[in-house]
């Protein structure tokens, strides 16, 4: 029998001995989550806080990516090319700039732009779910798609008032899931053991 046959089969244990070495930390592991739990139960108990630390985040991101763009820009063999990455570069370290000394304009901004990206998202899951065959989930797709419209219908609504809060609710809310998704990964690790 050719070895071809077993391409794609997944090896009895295999997975046990990639694991191995996750499942003897599975205790730093579920520590991980409920650090990640309590920070998102901290997050939505004070999310005016959250919001700014959110900020300070994607500032940090903005700056650390413009000075990778610029440094990135000296490797370029063309001059045209060099002046584009190098502009580029200079204006996420302009962002990310403004960001710090301008938070609350910062916080304004991406608040607006989440608010119009979730609406654009769920017309376009609505758009979609039209889209589907009658045997699909398409009423989960249009009711994802609903709830994301409105969504972001509220946060636009509250417009300038909602950026002091609805970064640091998401904030909370994704550090909460993770930490869950955490806890329950290192307590099935220790299951296995």
């Amino acid at each position: 029998m050719s070895n071809t046959a077993n391409i794609g089969t997944p090896v009895p244990g295999h997975m046990d001995r990639e694991l191995e070495p996750l499942r003897v930390k599975w205790g730093w592991i579920v520590a991980l989550g409920a650090i990640f739990l309590i920070a998102g139960l901290v997050a939505l108990g004070s999310v005016v806080m959250a919001t700014a630390v959110s900020v300070a985040v994607v500032g940090v991101m903005m700056l650390v990516s413009g000075v990778a763009e610029i440094v990135n820009a000296f490797g370029v063999k063309s001059w045209g090319k060099f002046f584009l990455w190098a502009l580029l570069g200079a204006l996420y370290v302009v962002a990310g700039i403004v960001t710090f000394r301008n938070p609350l304009l910062a916080a304004a901004v991406l608040t607006l732009m989440l608010g119009a990206v979730l609406i654009v998202s769920g017309c376009l899951r609505i758009f979609l779910a039209m889209q589907m065959t009658e045997g699909a989930p398409w009423v989960w797709v249009a009711l994802s798609g609903v709830v994301t419209v409105l969504v972001g219908g509220m946060i636009l609504a509250h417009w300038p008032v909602s950026s002091l809060f609805v970064l640091g609710i998401f904030l909370g809310i994704d550090l909460i899931f993770a930490g869950i998704g955490w806890i329950g990964m290192g307590l099935a690790l220790k299951r296995r053991t």
